[in-house]
């Protein structure tokens, strides 16, 4: 295909995407594309925009594909390259064109004005509210275990600082409370630019608040360390801190904590905070800063169920186009259980052998690279009741013995939970082992399964009963 050709393609394929994809971004990212060629059902698209080449694929990239698919009536695929040249007369001409601007139309200059204001909002988020430009609402899958946590966040970003202030989330790590909040800065920098918005991991705000009580650092520029520290966390819209729970113990640093949040939530400013635990559940937090994390709402996220992990994946497929059968999609979700994180890693092992070796990601390859029928046949039934016994302070016989004490029957239900989560035994392999009946044994899993959801704690215990074994 020539490059005239390809040119008139291209042309019409934004056409169809001016219809899908908002003004503000069709105009940055898409509009200043140019197709540079065709080879191999290849298209080659060059930007003015060095960073279009990440946004667009993590954005924009279905409608794309749709758009193409639309306008050729078969799929194709496209690269997005950074052209420096383009660049530079893409600018010269930006430059004539505000040279212009006295004799425009307000209306027009107003439009141009809104189109910049895009632009600079994607460099306050890329330097001054540091998000990752992934963590969008459009690709979060929503299930039961995070539908409330989901419609709370979307209503803060829709409505910053009118109803749920602040918005505490919490949950086991992967589950995705930073994808949440990140989302949340995210549509509140594209859809009300006029709104400074930070996010910020609980280490760095504790060594922020460090260097700004280090007297060696007083006397570095015109303000002092102190009055920066206060600027940059207080003179803001929104303020997204992550993991709250590293606060613990630090009390100089919970001070400062407790000063900054009561500061933005007196000038009715949004606050919205993770933490892999409830504030009741953070030891030595004082009282003060309980009350002002739970002042608003408090809501958590749950592990995925199998749907919700098939769903993820699904969409992970999507994203890059991925012709995948969905019985391994299926495959994934039933081995990785535990939280999103460990399941995208799975799917991103998966996709990357098979880009390297060329192949299509089949059943059969899926298995033969996750292995995991492998990892279960080698974690024995004994291995994980000796494991659960060590855990809770009891032995291996106390699990096959007749004892029904409190403690000794809660890890040993735990015990029979696991051993049917991650070997292949059946119940009645499960039963001869801890010499018990068939029907108590699956009595055990349901219970700590149904326990599994409500219960925090619990879940956190089996977690780290779980990593143990993978040692």
């Amino acid at each position: 295909m020539d490059i005239s050709e390809a040119k008139k393609i291209w042309s019409e394929v934004k056409a169809e995407l001016r219809t899908t994809i908002p003004d503000h971004a069709f105009y940055n990212w898409i509009d200043t594309m140019e197709a540079a060629g065709c080879e191999d059902n290849t298209f080659f698209l060059i930007t003015v925009h060095a960073l279009a080449v990440q946004i667009v694929r993590q954005n924009y990239f279905s409608q794309i594909n749709e758009a193409f698919k639309k306008v050729l009536g078969k799929e194709v695929n496209f690269t997005i390259t950074y052209d420096d040249e383009l660049a530079h007369k893409y600018e010269q001409e930006k430059r004539k064109e505000r040279l212009r601007e006295n004799k425009k139309p307000r209306s027009i200059i107003q439009e141009e004005t809104s189109e910049a204001k895009a632009m600079d909002n994607l460099a306050q988020m890329q330097s001054f509210a540091n998000l990752n430009l992934k963590f969008k609402f459009e690709n979060f899958v929503v299930g039961e275990n995070s539908r409330f946590a989901h419609a709370l966040a979307y209503s803060v970003a829709q409505n910053p600082a009118k109803k749920y202030n602040p918005l505490f989330i919490y949950g086991g790590s992967g589950l995705g409370k930073t994808h949440l909040m990140q989302a949340i800065g995210h549509y509140i920098i594209f859809h009300k630019p006029n709104l400074k918005v930070r996010y910020v991991k609980t280490e760095e705000y504790v060594t922020d608040f460090i260097n700004s009580i280090n007297p060696m650092q007083k006397s570095k520029g015109k303000k002092s360390a102190d009055a920066e520290f206060r600027d940059k966390y207080r003179n803001i819209d929104v303020l997204l801190m992550d993991d709250i729970q590293f606060l613990e113990s630090k009390t100089q640093t919970m001070n400062a904590v407790f000063y900054t949040f009561d500061d933005l939530l007196n000038r009715n400013k949004q606050i919205v905070i993770t933490s892999d635990r409830l504030p009741k559940d953070i030891p030595t937090l004082p009282d003060r800063l309980r009350t002002r994390f739970e002042m608003g709402i408090v809501t958590d996220i749950t592990p995925p169920d199998f749907e919700t992990r098939v769903a993820i994946l699904q969409n992970l497929g999507n994203q890059i186009s991925l012709n995948a059968d969905f019985s391994v999609y299926e495959y994934i979700a039933n081995n990785f259980v535990n939280n999103v994180r460990e399941l995208e890693g799975a799917f991103n092992k998966v996709t990357a052998y098979a880009s390297i070796e060329q192949t299509d990601v089949t059943l059969e390859f899926a298995k033969k690279v996750l292995n995991c029928e492998g990892m279960k046949k080698e974690i024995s039934l004994d291995e994980i009741a000796k494991k659960t016994a060590d855990f809770y302070g009891v032995t291996v016989s106390d699990f096959l013995s007749s004892a029904r004490s409190q403690k000794i029957s809660a890890a040993r239900h735990i015990a029979v939970y696991l051993s049917r989560e991650i070997t292949e035994k059946s119940f009645e392999s499960i039963a001869k082992f801890f010499n018990k009946k068939h029907t108590t044994m699956l009595y055990s899993y349901e219970k700590i399964r149904d326990d599994l959801k409500v219960n925090k704690e619990l879940e956190k215990s089996v977690a780290e009963i779980k990593n143990s074994l993978k040692r």
